[in-house]
């Protein structure tokens, strides 16, 4: 019920789960009969109006639907264990019913789409997050960022979602292990490491934002970090060439500020740059530019603790 008394309708578009009193789809609940609630989300204005066909909300514009989404998210979290939610793309939509055979105005369809195993990655934990804040804006990243991952599977013949043997586990470790010495010789600071890689099919592409206190602790987006190895890993397994930048803002008083929302004088803008040939990464030849940022080589990663 929303505020006033009026039965709102779930949007069956882009809800999957079953809750109390409010009509539903399906009901998803996992092996160890914990519940789960997943959404699917219109994320920008445009999208909204191109699913109006399909009648996946009764909201008259795309700010009343955020806001009734975001107030069944608020409900799902206290009726389900689990609420994840991904971005419900048009495109993506009508491409899955057509290679399906379905009807899209079929809430059917809707449901399939949501929960298509190969498009877990897109899915994010919500835990009470702004829906017009931060969180839809990670949905549209974990949308591009599950592409990449997909196409980076497909690389290493489905190592990344199955059983990938130990050949596959050892080379994401040391794709992980070059992100982790990149971060170290930085320092303190507020980054945003860019990569690319050139693959069959199209480049691979990156991006994380990632901030490290003075004592090392590093915090990342959990979709962020893996497709940030899972790209190295890709560029490692199939010795393809590649590049990295890492800029932002170097030094303590940056990482306190981002901390307790104090000054951010005492830092300095860098960018550094590193470059693989396909097997190993090291510091780049000479200046580079990538996505619009310049960057001088970085720092030797083998002389990195």
């Amino acid at each position: 019920m929303t505020r006033n008394g009026r039965a709102r309708r779930t949007p069956d578009c882009t809800a999957a789960g079953s809750r109390p009193r409010v009509r539903t789809r399906h009901e998803r609940r996992r092996p160890d009969g914990e519940q789960a609630f997943v959404i699917g989300v219109l994320t920008s204005e445009a999208d909204f109006e191109r699913a109006r066909a399909w009648r996946l909300s009764d909201a008259p514009d795309h700010a009343t639907y955020l806001r009734e989404t975001a107030e069944l998210l608020a409900e799902a979290r206290r009726s389900f264990d689990t609420v994840r939610a991904r971005m419900f793309h048009p495109q993506d939509f009508e491409e899955f019913c057509l290679l399906h055979g379905l009807d899209p105005a079929e809430p059917a369809a809707r449901d399939r789409y949501l929960v298509n195993p190969p498009l877990q990655t897109q899915l994010l934990a919500y835990q009470g997050e702004e829906l017009a804040g931060d969180f839809a804006p990670r949905l549209v990243r974990a949308r591009d960022n599950g592409l990449t991952l997909r196409h980076a599977d497909l690389l290493l013949d489905g190592g990344l979602t199955e059983e990938g043997g130990r050949e596959v586990r050892a080379v994401y470790q040391r794709g992980a292990e070059v992100f982790r010495r990149m971060l170290v010789g930085a320092g303190a600071g507020v980054y945003e490491l860019r990569l690319a890689v050139d693959a069959p099919g199209g480049r691979l592409t990156a991006a994380a934002r990632v901030l490290q206190w003075e004592d090392g602790v590093v915090r990342i987006n959990d979709e962020d970090l893996e497709l940030v190895c899972a790209v190295l890993c890709a560029g490692l397994a199939r010795e393809l060439p590649g590049l990295a930048v890492l800029h932002g803002a170097r030094g303590a008083a940056e990482a306190r500020g981002a901390r307790s929302g104090g000054a951010d004088d005492g830092f300095r803008q860098t960018a550094w740059a590193w470059a693989s040939a396909g097997r190993e990464w090291a510091p780049a030849a000479g200046p580079v530019r990538l996505d619009g940022v310049e960057a001088e080589p970085g720092y030797p990663l083998g002389t990195v603790g």
